[in-house]
């Protein structure tokens, strides 16, 4: 399928688009991940068009986000091996990646769940090859951009758990039930599956399958995953008071997190329709919003104003 270094790539995904989707969804051979993750997600043409770009980024540029970098990377991963060693290569990497993303984009500059993302790439390719995938990420190179998730306010993260929120409640209507009756609502337990597309606190061998699909055919797939897990789950967790739902919904059994289980499970459920559906629903909601605490803030000025001139 990629032929050398990826050369016959593009031309057997125009010829047989579902052979491949397929064969992502099967799991992509760890030995060629790296490679094959920068194919789908186009960041290799990023790199291609950019040569040098990041070498400059590392040594000659300096970000405002440097110490909150240091401060956070003996957290990213701190039981895997790559990671533990305090300055060693894994932190150095992670630091690099890191920094020249906050230098590159200094809208988004840096949020303490990227290292997850940058942790993970740096797995499977160097620091360039995971420096523009994430660039290929966050700016939108083949699927929809994630820098929504990490910009001030983390607007996107509140449009998918509003989308995710309204799923759960058509799809799993007796645990909706339920979840409104003990006051949870996805902020809880689902922020850090869209924030680090369970990266975070998942087992590997799962979370690689996960990215693997995530890369190929976008965020849907974490909309999937997680609405799966809650089926799966859903018969035990109806049954759960708050105390004890909040706990289950961050500590999934192990049977839940199995791979071949979970993700059959995950593609048979369809949300694209409703998610195009729903994201306007999201921004009128949030429109109107916004108009009404404006409104309130003029209401209130006049006041204030009187108030002083009594004075």
């Amino acid at each position: 399928m990629i032929g050398v270094g990826g050369t016959d790539w593009k031309h057997y995904v125009r010829r047989k688009p579902n052979v491949v989707k397929r064969r992502i969804r099967k799991g992509i051979p760890d030995c060629l991940r790296g490679l094959v993750w920068q194919l789908i997600s186009g960041s290799r043409d990023l790199l291609l068009m950019h040569q040098g770009v990041y070498e400059q980024l590392v040594l000659y540029e300096t970000s405002a986000s440097e110490l909150d970098i240091i401060r956070d990377i003996s957290r990213t991963f701190p039981s895997h091996v790559y990671f533990q060693q305090r300055h060693g290569p894994g932190q150095r990497s992670l630091y690099n990646v890191l920094k020249a993303y906050s230098v590159y984009d200094r809208e988004v500059g840096y949020v303490q769940g990227m290292g997850f993302l940058a942790g993970l790439l740096l797995l499977y390719m160097s620091e360039e090859d995971a420096f523009w995938l994430m660039v290929a990420l966050l700016k939108g190179a083949v699927n929809a951009p994630m820098e929504g998730l990490y910009l001030v306010g983390l607007p996107l993260v509140q449009q998918y758990l509003f989308q995710f929120e309204k799923l759960v409640k058509e799809q799993l209507p007796r645990l909706g039930a339920h979840f409104d009756q003990e006051m949870i609502n996805p902020s809880m337990y689902a922020s850090q599956w869209f924030i680090t597309v369970f990266s975070y606190s998942f087992p590997f061998p799962l979370a690689l399958r996960i990215w693997d699909v995530f890369l190929h055919e976008g965020v849907k797939v974490v909309f999937k995953v997680g609405l799966a897990l809650l089926k799966y789950c859903q018969d035990d967790l109806v049954k759960l008071p708050f105390e004890k739902l909040v706990h289950a919904l961050r500590n999934f059994p192990e049977d839940a997190l199995n791979p071949d289980t979970l993700l059959p499970l995950a593609y048979s459920i369809k949300v694209s329709k409703r998610l195009e559906e729903l994201a306007p629903e999201y921004t009128q909601m949030n429109d109107r919003q916004l108009q009404t605490s404006n409104s309130g803030k003029k209401e209130q000025r006049p006041k204030q104003k009187q108030s002083s001139l009594r004075c």
